[in-house]
């Protein structure tokens, strides 16, 4: 098989879902809160989320059409928390993948909302969709819960509020990884996690999705941190050193550019021997190596 050709399918059928659940609503007054929405929403992006996801209820049996609402809310909560750590009280940043961020186009208060309302749509999406695939609803709850979880407190938004702390502060490579984990590696781990649980996986299998996603995660931030620094702006589409501006410690700053490279492909190997449990799982081997090496 062809992986970069099955991940463009991927891709295509992830897009064209997405589009499906925000249509345009005209004589609407509510409408500029869609358009805010769907502006982000389908601004382009990896999809790793959502194709975690489909790929991990594959990988246990489990079909993609079962998993897909669950997939759609994952990049929904994904791209809220895009939106809100965009704003001026957050990283204000003020281009998204080449494009102006939210706030710029619609304006601070309807990038508050949009976000808001994405956040809510995933879990209405998840509880009503997911239900209606004919999926037992305990394989609902379990899913959204743990999606749930890894979106708020002791999860993303957590660890959104210790990297705010940790600006212009001499954290350490400990501080840098607990805010890792929780604004990056969590949401992975729960797309990888919830996958199986749609599936019906058992505990040994949802366990290993969750060991892959916290080195693969681990490994995705600390590129971020490469590309941030050495990156080129045209292909990230968006200003590379913001982590430099807003006094922000990263790997790079703790332990160099070398070094972190060599973590990069011992946690993204390491990732991939969790992967040892799941029979269909050469798609997952070659995505991870896919996201280790990227230049966006």
């Amino acid at each position: 098989m062809n992986y970069a050709d099955y991940y463009k399918q991927l891709l295509c059928r992830i897009e064209s879902a997405l589009e499906d659940c925000f249509p345009p609503r005209h004589n609407d007054e509510r409408e500029k809160l869609f358009e805010a929405m769907r502006y982000s929403l389908l601004g382009g992006g990896k999809r790793m989320r959502p194709v975690f996801l489909l790929e991990f209820c594959k990988a246990c049996g489990g079909s993609h059409q079962a998993a897909m609402p669950f997939a759609l809310a994952i990049e929904m909560i994904h791209t809220y928390s895009l939106i809100h750590d965009d704003l001026p009280c957050m990283d204000d940043d003020d281009l998204r993948r080449g494009r102006p961020t939210s706030h710029k186009v619609f304006g601070e208060a309807a990038a508050v909302l949009a976000g808001d309302a994405l956040l809510n749509a995933a879990f209405e999406i998840m509880l009503s969709r997911g239900r209606a695939t004919g999926l037992p609803a305990d394989r609902v709850i379990e899913a959204a819960r743990v999606i749930a979880v890894a979106s708020g407190a002791f999860g993303m938004v957590g660890g959104q509020l210790l990297d705010i702390c940790n600006e212009f502060t001499e954290a350490d490579a400990e501080r840098v990884e607990l805010v890792d984990k929780l604004k990056t590696g969590a949401l992975i781990a729960a797309s990888c996690e919830a996958g199986c649980i749609v599936a019906g996986a058992d505990m040994g299998r949802r366990k290993a999705a969750v060991d892959f996603a916290l080195s693969l995660g681990l490994a995705f931030q600390i590129t971020d941190d490469l590309l941030n620094r050495i990156g080129d702006e045209e292909s990230l589409g968006k200003p590379v050193g913001s982590d430099v501006s807003r006094g922000k410690k990263t790997y790079v700053d703790l332990l160099g550019v070398d070094a972190c490279r060599k973590m990069v492909d011992d946690l993204t190997s390491k990732a991939k021997k969790s992967l040892d449990c799941f029979e269909d799982n050469g798609f997952l081997t070659w995505f991870s190596d896919y996201l280790a090496v990227r230049s966006h």
